[in-house]
């Protein structure tokens, strides 16, 4: 790898990849050196939406890619339950990894990452693009600045037409992959929710201690709509609701977040993404009008941010241990469900 460029692996060809190459064609610093997905047709697909691909070699497999092209790094874009595989063995090949969210399906699973990185020396990121969009640059800012007190309280509400997308393929006869647990790891909870609790726990920088949940799969199998109830190791609660099973405008967003501290709150209202933009309000106590917040930083993308990491330019705002967090939750989250029992935290595989 040179100090100005960056020779890029793509694992997963499948739709979620092609918005990865859409933004990475237009970096100059990115050499795309080769691509690897199981269906073969995926292939051909990818280079002829995009004709600066035709020369790029493709492979079926992960492992045939890295021995084939040794990239410098990856961007990995599959189901969920290959994650753990593939971003290991792309460390252990010497490759820095942006692996799309969740960035694994357990908290074993996410230490025996964090274990590879650190063995390699190299970068792992994921995928949450939340963590360099500006209205989220902008409410971590505030709560880090002590501007609303202590995080005492989280009330979160996340609304999409989920289940009925997922069951109309499936009534088609397309099972789609996050329909099938072995593949996906569990439901809305492990998909668009993974968001939402990734993005509470990064802006307020808390650690779950115990959680407590109840879910609801209709005919699915797996979780649709989730009640979570968490408490912190500072002793901050949250509740959260997760809804799949929900209207809306094709698969956007709604979600409806407020984060309490002891001296203020930070209001947040999103429907869609991205191309809609949030509602982001800061009031304190005492005070009738809500407070100015400040000029927005400038944002940037998952891609962009993840090869600035790589060639010294930025901290990783997306470590692994922001996966490992959300696994944390979410895996309790399962297992409360499962048991209607509170879970704690510190009972989960290492």
């Amino acid at each position: 790898m040179s100090d100005t460029r960056v020779r890029i692996g793509l694992i997963g060809l499948g739709n979620n990849m092609l918005s990865h190459i859409g933004r990475l064609v237009q970096m100059p610093e990115v050499e795309l050196v080769g691509g690897c997905d199981p269906v073969t047709d995926m292939h051909a697909r990818a280079r002829d939406r995009f004709p600066q691909l035709a020369s790029m070699p493709t492979f079926a497999t992960h492992e045939e890619l890295l021995r084939g092209v040794a990239p410098d790094a990856v961007i990995i874009s599959t189901p969920h339950s290959y994650h753990r595989d593939q971003t290991v063995a792309s460390l252990e090949s010497g490759a820095h990894v942006l692996v799309e969210k969740p960035l694994v399906n357990t908290v074993r699973e996410a230490n025996d990452v964090i274990r590879a990185r650190d063995a390699s020396g190299k970068v792992v990121m994921v995928s949450y693009q939340r963590h360099t969009q500006a209205p989220y640059l902008k409410i971590k800012e505030i709560i880090d600045s002590g501007r609303i007190g202590t995080v005492q309280m989280i009330v979160a509400l996340q609304n999409q037409m989920w289940y009925a997308g997922q069951m109309n393929r499936v009534r088609q006869g397309n099972v789609p992959w996050r329909m099938q647990t072995h593949l996906s790891g569990g439901g809305q909870l492990n998909d668009s929710g993974s968001h939402l609790v990734d993005i509470l726990l990064h802006v307020t920088g808390l650690e779950p201690s115990h959680v407590y949940a109840a879910q609801q799969s209709f005919d699915a199998g797996l979780d649709i709509n989730s009640a979570v109830t968490v408490r912190f190791t500072s002793g901050a609660q949250a509740s959260l609701s997760i809804v799949g099973n929900a209207p809306g405008i094709g698969s956007a967003v709604w979600e409806d977040v407020t984060i309490y501290g002891s001296d203020g709150a930070i209001y947040y209202r999103m429907m869609g993404q991205p191309g809609f933009e949030p509602f982001v309000e800061l009031r304190r106590i005492g005070e009738n009008d809500p407070l100015d917040m400040g000029p927005l930083a400038q944002g940037t993308t998952p891609d962009q941010h993840f090869v600035d990491v790589i060639l010294g330019k930025s901290v990783n705002l997306a470590p692994a241990e922001c996966g490992l967090r959300v696994m944390q939750l979410s895996e309790a989250a399962w297992q409360s469900a499962g048991t209607g029992q509170v879970v704690e935290v510190a009972s989960l595989g290492h």
